[in-house]
């Protein structure tokens, strides 16, 4: 029987027996220093970048899937007689053109099936819960509007609240506003705790212990979620230790029907900068929490 095929880009931070157990397609982001260009979890793992971070080195290269590169995806599967549409679940269009490349390739491609893109407006596991929930439907035989529509479904509930070692890199990406900037030159050695909802980049606080600022997150998740019932996923930037503590102390406070752990993909890594952890979370329940309402844009 024909199903719908979902695919995807490497900053949704996919575990890989995920991307196995539901054959996902996934486009790579491009990244490199020097003279030296590698294709996202193909070529390099999110830790090596992580390493030649904390070595002092940068990112020197970031860049979105080609057009080309998703019509090669597209016309691939179209050839499959197992497929009856391509689902393309992407990264926030605030963050990347990578949603715009997908739309392109559409047009260009000529394709005997159809093919629909969601911009999830998120990214790390916010963006892969989204893919996973368009996968889970077309496994079980969903047309491609359902397909779709499960996907934008968790989008709009997905929240993604993460702890940064320092305002370092962040700074460095060129992506803070205005009130980061403040934050970098009136406060040394805080611990900042950005909130990523709708494509938009802020803070819930700025406190200068560590500890405190996981406190913080976890008080901010437990605002949003409650008792409900929760799919939670911890992410980490080189801080597998970390991360273990912090999904530890999620399964004891948190009633997950979930959890996952995964590395920030180096996209989002290379802005949070190594040592940086912090969880995708969402109910199935349509309940409202206060996270998007008090989110203060950096």
């Amino acid at each position: 029987m024909k199903q719908i095929a979902v695919m995807t880009d490497s900053v949704a931070a996919l575990l890989p027996e995920i991307i196995g157990r539901y054959s996902i397609q996934v486009v790579p982001i491009l990244l490199g220093w020097g003279d030296q260009i590698y294709r996202d979890g193909v070529d390099i793992t999110p830790g090596e970048v992580y390493r030649h971070l904390r070595r002092g080195g940068n990112l020197t290269y970031l860049a979105t899937p080609s057009m080309g590169d998703f019509i090669r995806v597209y016309s691939r599967l179209a050839l499959d007689e197992k497929v009856a549409g391509i689902a393309s679940v992407l990264v926030s269009s605030k963050l990347s053109s990578t949603c715009q490349e997908a739309q392109l390739a559409i047009k260009e491609a000529g394709l005997s099936i159809p093919v629909r893109v969601v911009d999830t407006s998120s990214a790390g596991m916010a963006e892969g819960f989204a893919v996973l929930a368009a996968a889970r439907a077309a496994e079980k035989g969903a047309d491609l509007e359902e397909v779709v529509y499960q996907a934008e479904y968790v989008s709009r509930r997905v929240h993604t609240i993460f702890v940064l070692k320092t305002l370092e890199y962040l700074l460095g990406t060129g992506r803070a506003g205005r009130k980061a900037m403040r934050m970098a030159t009136s406060a040394l050695n805080v611990k900042p705790i950005v909130c990523l909802d709708g494509g938009k980049v802020g803070f819930l606080g700025m406190p200068r212990v560590w500890n405190k600022a996981l406190s913080l997150m976890l008080q901010a998740m437990q605002k949003q979620v409650g008792d409900h019932p929760v799919h939670a996923a911890v992410m980490h930037a080189d801080a597998p230790d970390e991360a273990e503590r912090l999904r530890q102390q999620i399964a004891d406070r948190f009633n997950c029907l979930e959890l996952l752990t995964t590395e920030f993909s180096p996209v989002m890594g290379g802005s949070a900068g190594p040592g940086s952890v912090g969880v995708a979370f969402y109910c199935e329940d349509n309940i409202t929490g206060e996270t998007k309402s008090n989110l203060e844009e950096v």
